[in-house]
């Protein structure tokens, strides 16, 4: 027996419908949890008021956006992580820290079960209930997408007005998910991957074809792999991350058309926009690459690969992860300086960096300079190095029977 259920409520038509639904269903209490993660003042307006018209007997929105780039997001770019060489997570990383507060509250409320609207064929639906067996695996899970009989988002629209829901038809084509990371864009015309997407699609960023046609130069400044500035004037996360955001749409920056291997085994195609993490990217793989030796970075980047398919797999609340977290928290340490990037017509490149941790020694790698590399070390390196083949390579030519030479001999 269900009696009470704590919603992770978007105030969307899906979640709109399950308040209704789950009363209906199960004939419990539904306590709608709303986090504030960046999606914007257009899409919580009327939370609320739709919540409680749908049946809810307590309404709780949380602001989350610092947490979510400071716990979630940081982590994730100072590991490298990105699925598939392309997606930069921002869905993923949002969703266990959603289900985190989401038990919270069930906890607090004296709760026995929790719901989410994700649908049955997406990743969403995994990341929120690995969450939840992860923090509270006691508590009852109900889907209602796997559940019920309505089978289409116009027969959930019915079903919400019927119930007295004041939601309104979205003429929207596409299935959408917005934060502070990105905005994401499934569906409609977008699941015949031979479609272009048209001006409709975006919502954030300038048609590249449309931006600026002067560059813009701005300036990033790290502390231990953190972004504390733009342009000199330090900042905190989340300003930050909206100064970002708005500079990489001006100049279209962070289109990703991307068709990806989702976790339940079939293809989709996802467009996504992610203006400022992008240049956030960019600048701090710039940085690592004069703060970091090449062992240190070659090791990261295989764990980057690891990292994001943990993301997206739904196991931020695994023991790995925590683990990876506290190797890049160590690599982190002398991440500190300063990245110049041009922003222009979706395209962001690095300029510049400097960093008081640099390992670069322009007195070494100079053409024109003697200093501290002597050029005749480099022979014995060589012959060392590559020893193994020159006796990969002495055997294939006794195996062929061809003579030895004298020095082979000696």
């Amino acid at each position: 027996m269900v009696r009470k259920v704590v919603l992770a409520y978007s105030g969307g038509l899906d979640t709109s419908t399950i308040i209704p639904w789950l009363r209906e269903t199960y004939g419990c209490e539904v306590i709608a949890f709303c986090a504030d993660i960046g999606q914007g003042e257009e899409e919580l307006r009327g939370v609320e008021e739709r919540a409680y018209a749908g049946g809810a007997s307590k309404v709780i929105l949380r602001d989350l956006r610092e947490e979510f780039l400071r716990d979630y997001v940081l982590p994730t770019v100072q590991a490298g992580a990105v699925y598939e060489g392309k997606y930069l997570l921002g869905t993923a990383m949002a969703r266990p820290l959603i289900a985190k507060h989401q038990v919270q509250i069930a906890l607090e409320e004296g709760a026995d079960a929790v719901a989410h609207g994700a649908t049955g064929k997406g990743n969403d639906q995994v990341r929120f209930e690995l969450a939840y067996q992860a923090l509270a695996p006691h508590l009852r899970v109900i889907a209602p997408w796997r559940e019920w009989s309505i089978t289409s988002r116009r027969e959930a629209y019915e079903y919400a007005r019927a119930h007295g829901v004041p939601i309104e038809w979205s003429t929207s084509r596409y299935s959408r998910d917005r934060n502070l990371w990105h905005v994401s864009h499934e569906g409609g015309p977008l699941e015949d991957p031979d479609w272009e997407p048209e001006a409709d699609v975006f919502l954030w960023t300038t048609d590249p074809t449309c931006a600026p046609e002067t560059p813009e130069t701005i300036t990033l400044a790290f502390e231990q792999g953190v972004p504390v500035a733009l342009n000199g004037q330090p900042m905190g996360l989340v300003p930050l991350m909206e100064a970002l955001n708005a500079l990489g749409a001006k100049h279209g920056v962070g289109r990703v058309d991307l068709v990806e291997n989702r976790l339940v085994g079939m293809k989709s195609r996802g467009v996504y926009e992610t203006p400022g993490g992008t240049i956030l990217v960019e600048a701090l793989r710039a940085l690592e690459t004069l703060c970091l030796d090449r062992e240190t970075m070659h090791f990261k980047q295989a764990l980057a690969l690891r990292y994001a398919e943990l993301v997206y797999y739904g196991w931020w609340f695994s023991p790995l992860r925590e683990a990876m977290d506290a190797f890049v928290k160590v690599v982190m340490r002398n991440v500190t300086g300063e990245v110049r990037l041009k922003l222009y017509k979706g395209n962001v490149w690095v300029v510049g960096r400097r960093s008081p941790y640099s390992l670069y020694r322009e007195d070494i790698v100079s053409f024109d300079t003697v200093g501290a590399y002597d050029h005749k070390d480099a022979a014995g390196f060589i012959r060392l190095f590559g020893l193994p083949l020159k006796v990969h390579g002495l055997v294939r030519r006794g195996l062929r029977g061809e003579p030895r030479t004298p020095e082979e001999r000696d």
